[in-house]
Formats: C-alpha cells, sequence, structure tokens
C-alpha cells in the first residue's frame, strides 16, 4: 500500500523505529529498497516510494569495536557496530549487543531489537528510539 503522504526522511524511519518496526523505502517504479529512506531513487531518479517492513534477521557481513567512542556513547566503549545483510538483501548498520566481543563473528546470525529513546543530558544529539542486533 503506497504511502504518498509520509515523507520519505530519517526522522519518519525512527518514528517507524520507535513502533518497533524496521521499515525502508521502496522505489515504486524499479522496486529498489532504500535504508536509509530518500526522496529520489538513486537508481532510477523516480520521487515515488511506499514505506515497507524490512525483516528483522540477517547475516554480519563486516563490523568493528569502537574503543574510542563519541561523548554520547562514552558510557558504551567498548562496543561493536556492524553492518547487517537483511533477509531480503538491504544492508543496515547496527550495534551488536548481548553478547561478549571475542564471540562476534563475519556471517553470523543477528535479528534486530528496539529501545526506547534513551534519556541524554547532551542536547546536540538526536534522541531518536534505536535499533540494535543481537544474535539469535
Amino acid at each position: 500500500m503506497a504511502e504518498q503522504t509520509q515523507n520519505f526522511t530519517i526522522e519518519q524511519f525512527y518514528k517507524y523505529v520507535g513502533q518497533k518496526k524496521l521499515m525502508g523505502g521502496k522505489c515504486l517504479n524499479c522496486g529498489k529498497v532504500h535504508l536509509p529512506p530518500r526522496p529520489l531513487c538513486d537508481k532510477c531518479l523516480s520521487t515515488k516510494f511506499e514505506w515497507i517492513e524490512l525483516p528483522q534477521t540477517g547475516t554480519l557481513l563486516t563490523y568493528t569495536v569502537i574503543h574510542v567512542a563519541p561523548t554520547q556513547f562514552q558510557h558504551l566503549a567498548p562496543y561493536a557496530v556492524g553492518i547487517v545483510q537483511l533477509e531480503n538483501g538491504v544492508r543496515i548498520p547496527g550495534m551488536i549487543k548481548n553478547t561478549p566481543l571475542d564471540n562476534i563473528r563475519i556471517g553470523m546470525k543477528l535479528k534486530v531489537e528496539f529501545e526506547e529513546t534513551p534519556t541524554a543530558q547532551q542536547q546536540q544529539w538526536p534522541q531518536w528510539p534505536r535499533y540494535y542486533f543481537v544474535p539469535y
């Protein structure tokens, strides 16, 4: 179902994350799924999209362990961030949680989980709900 009245923006993406949904923008002309969403298809230049719900499981393609983190994430360091290829082929970055860092392996199966908007003292960082990945 096309949702032409909704914006295909990162803000709308995070509104869906707050509803525990992982959504992407699917081009109605060529079918390419964009994540993050955007108002213009980078394959065919169409501006016609619909929101589609994305799979919540995938495979870890690559990752890194962050030891020196930005101020707003220092309390989490060290932590892992990876690129996960979802079951439909779309790739998405995200933190990897709930597993020891030395257990993380390329090719491991991961699923998306969600958390509420964090409360933070720093106003310059967007206060959006978050998604992250855990092994399954």
